[in-house]
């Protein structure tokens, strides 16, 4: 392996096996890449490297005793609102947080499978915004364009995985957390099945509507490390039946009927699809069309759902709100949405998760006709890094809803649903399109973006100043 950026966490994996690599050496090229573009692309909150190097070397003793498990000896990352025993979760806050005792429930998983976890990734605070920037670690900036976000709230684990940095990573999907920086990194976003990837120690995650989900390079990266992570726990609110993701990554998906989105869900204040955006989308359905698939354009009965996701979502952040140990230091925008959550937290929240079992019947009436929805990620290409720096918490949410109306719905839902790259615009920056499915669709949607990628071949391109020598020019 001359260069391990351009291989793959599947690659790394057979690699590590065949004795042509070892753990420490991957681990090693990894902390030396973070620590050359940590301070161009901040992708990191925190680097394990000591720790992270004595498991290095655990793990090759391992694998020379001839033990195998999936992810033996190969270094991943993990967003900073997971815990990792040892490690503080700052979750995007400033301040002093202690170190936590045990690893989440979805680490655990990883390191059962024989990960390394090499460091905590930026994310905004409390995961609320499509940007990954905050007074507590500065902004993380896209492996694209400097310029730009890579999105958020996931913003550090696209950052670190769109150059290289990692092979792949886990990151949340409160909002489109997921989808959102994946699209805007020329990655591969799975959001899965509520519940499919644990969130303990919470039993659930915002009311719900947040789950941990993976972001890699291609289809088939990003169905490993949801293998690895996934399952459940005594305590878990949301336990969906057993899948093997995987095992659909080059399988058929057969003559689907497609339905394509273009128009927002209803939101409170406008919001429009960029043309450029919507051109590539297009675009995209055009070819899932060629590759022998019936598209036609159809919109799902969204209703006003968006008056179901402030209550779930804001009594979520309040919930944060009063676990975290410096409030006083928290954005005004979070202690203002905090406030809502709380007078949301009684009534209007019961009301709002009853309403879930009525969208789910009115909105998966679609796939009575159609197997899978394909819409936008984003309204817009890449945000300017400090463009909502100092707005206030309406406009904030204004803006928010301007550039990314199209990927919360699902949060609701709960429903699976992949970000697939849909090509660059303007200054080469990259949008997203989603694969969207019903109820544990995870098998079928990753089967349809890895025929795409066999087609669009998007793996292949790297960032102008982060593609390996011998990887195809941008």
């Amino acid at each position: 392996m001359a260069d391990d950026r351009a291989a793959g966490l599947a690659e790394c994996a057979r690699a590590l096996a065949a004795g042509e690599v070892s753990s420490r050496e991957l681990v090693e090229r990894a902390l030396a890449r973070i620590e050359a573009t940590q301070p161009s692309l901040n992708a990191f909150r925190l680097v394990r490297a000591e720790a992270a190097l004595a498991e290095a070397d655990a793990a090759d003793r391992e694998l020379a005793a001839g033990h195998r498990r999936p992810l033996l000896g190969v270094p991943v990352a993990v967003k900073d609102d997971m815990d990792v025993a040892g490690e503080p979760t700052a979750f995007g806050c400033r301040g002093v947080f202690p170190p936590v005792a045990q690893d989440g429930e979805a680490v655990r998983r990883l390191r059962a499978a024989g990960a390394i976890v090499i460091g905590k990734t930026n994310t905004c605070e409390l995961g609320q915004w499509p940007f990954t920037e905050g007074p507590a670690f500065g902004a993380t900036r896209n492996p694209w364009h400097a310029d730009h976000t890579p999105g958020g709230s996931s913003g550090g684990s696209a950052a670190a995985v769109a150059a290289g940095l990692v092979p792949a990573a886990l990151g949340s999907d409160g909002a489109g957390s997921v989808r959102i920086p994946a699209s805007w990194t020329h990655l591969i976003g799975i959001k899965p099945q509520r519940g499919r990837i644990s969130t303990w120690p919470r039993p659930e995650s915002f009311q719900g509507i947040t789950v941990n989900g993976t972001l890699a390079r291609s289809v088939a990266d990003a169905a490993l490390l949801l293998d690895a992570a996934s399952g459940n726990r005594d305590g878990d609110l949301h336990r969906p039946p057993v899948l093997r993701v995987s095992d659909a990554v080059g399988r058929e998906p057969g003559r689907l009927r497609i339905a394509l989105s273009l128009k927002p869900p209803f939101t409170a204040v406008p919001a429009r699809l960029d043309p450029v955006v919507r051109a590539k989308v297009v675009a995209l359905a055009e070819r899932i069309a060629a590759l022998g698939h019936t598209v036609e354009e159809a919109e799902p009965r969204y209703g006003r759902i968006g008056l179901t996701f402030v209550p779930r979502a804001t009594a979520g952040i309040a919930e944060r709100v009063r676990d975290a140990p410096h409030p006083h230091l928290l954005d005004p925008r979070t202690r203002e949405a905090a406030r809502l959550g709380r007078l949301l937290g009684g009534a209007p929240l019961r009301v709002a998760r009853r309403a879930e079992a009525t969208l789910h019947r009115r909105i998966g009436a679609l796939f009575d006709t159609y197997d899978v929805l394909l819409a936008p990620t984003t309204a817009a290409p890449p945000l300017r890094i400090g463009s909502m720096a100092n707005m206030s918490g309406l406009d904030t949410e204004r803006a928010v809803i301007a550039a990314c109306p199209y990927a919360w719905p699902w949060n609701i839902l709960g429903w699976p649903g992949v970000n697939v790259p849909a090509g660059f615009v303007g200054e080469g920056l990259p949008v997203g399109a989603q694969l969207l499915g019903p109820a544990h669709s995870e098998p079928l949607l990753v089967s349809l973006a890895s025929q795409l990628e066999d087609d669009q071949r998007w793996h292949e391109r790297w960032p102008p100043h982060e593609a390996p020598a011998d990887s195809p020019a941008v």
